[in-house]
């Protein structure tokens, strides 16, 4: 478990290490004088002091860290930022705190029905438990990397590409919008705080069918796309039909029989359907011929 370790300022044991090697000086030019042993003794006691003071001065950045190690034990995690003093047996490690960026690569994957897709997330992330990152795992840089592949591929495998293959799918990679985003968040963060991160943001940044599929489903596409329009014109068409027919029989322009009827929806049916502008023929004759 992280403990935060409170180390001594700087700039104090700073002024005690000169201070030391100003009384060590002082001491070695007496002894010089005097020949006397006890103060070369003390003389040598200031240098060691002035060592030992020196050698524990660091300087921490702002959104970084410190994982101080005691002969194997973990002491604690500095994070506290400016020139501190800390003990100098200590081994420290620097962590940083600062949020990175991971842009995954793109993965070739099976959706949930089985179709061959291309997918990659951008994943925001930062070092939350310095311990865990230090000593749960071997190198937590790698381990974000691998594991959010990891849950890329979980993700893709668990939802279909669209609706098209599965159309009762409630959530699908492609118009899944929020809730994938939401998915996707929730895996990294159950994954990742094994080695103490914690995932800021996490967006799916490339997604599509592989190439060996991708002409087909976009035939696919545009056929659904192609019915849809001609379901919506067939269904004007009749409303408009119905619409002459009912006008001209309320305003009494002109009686049809059932057969004429038939033939005039024929016409306006072809005419309104059509993808062609219509020629229009002029019949000089009756109705009936």
């Amino acid at each position: 478990m992280e403990k935060i370790l409170k180390p001594m300022s700087g700039f104090a044991a700073l002024a005690f290490a000169l201070i030391s090697i100003v009384l060590a000086i002082v001491l070695f030019a007496s002894n010089g004088e005097n020949g006397n042993t006890a103060l070369s003794l003390a003389g040598a006691f200031f240098i060691l002091v002035f060592v030992f003071l020196v050698k524990g001065l660091m300087v921490v950045n702002p959104n970084h860290s410190r994982v101080c190690v005691f002969f194997g034990k973990y002491v604690g995690t500095i994070k506290d930022n400016g020139f501190l003093w800390i003990n100098p047996f200590y081994n420290s490690y620097k962590i940083s705190l600062r949020a990175q960026n991971l842009n995954g690569q793109s993965l070739k994957v099976n959706d949930k029905m089985g179709n061959p897709i291309e997918i990659a997330a951008v994943i925001v992330w930062q070092v939350k438990d310095t311990y865990k990152a230090s000593f749960e795992v071997a190198d937590y840089d790698l381990y974000v990397k691998i594991q959010s592949e990891a849950a890329v591929r979980h993700l893709a495998t668990t939802c279909a590409y669209d609706s098209l293959e599965d159309e009762s799918a409630s959530i699908t990679l492609r118009d899944g919008g929020e809730k994938v985003i939401e998915l996707l968040e929730k895996e990294l963060n159950d994954r990742l705080a094994f080695a103490g991160i914690d995932v800021k943001e996490a967006r799916i940044s490339h997604l599509a069918y592989a190439p060996e599929i991708a002409g087909a489903m976009l035939q696919r596409q545009q056929a659904t796309a192609i019915v849809s329009a001609r379901f919506k014109i067939v269904e004007g068409a009749v409303s408009m039909v119905e619409l002459a027919l009912e006008q001209l029989s309320k305003k009494n322009i002109v009686q049809l029989d059932e057969e004429k009827k038939a033939a005039m929806v024929s016409n306006l049916m072809v005419v309104l359907c059509g993808e062609k502008a219509a020629t229009p023929v002029l019949n000089t004759g009756t109705l009936y011929q």
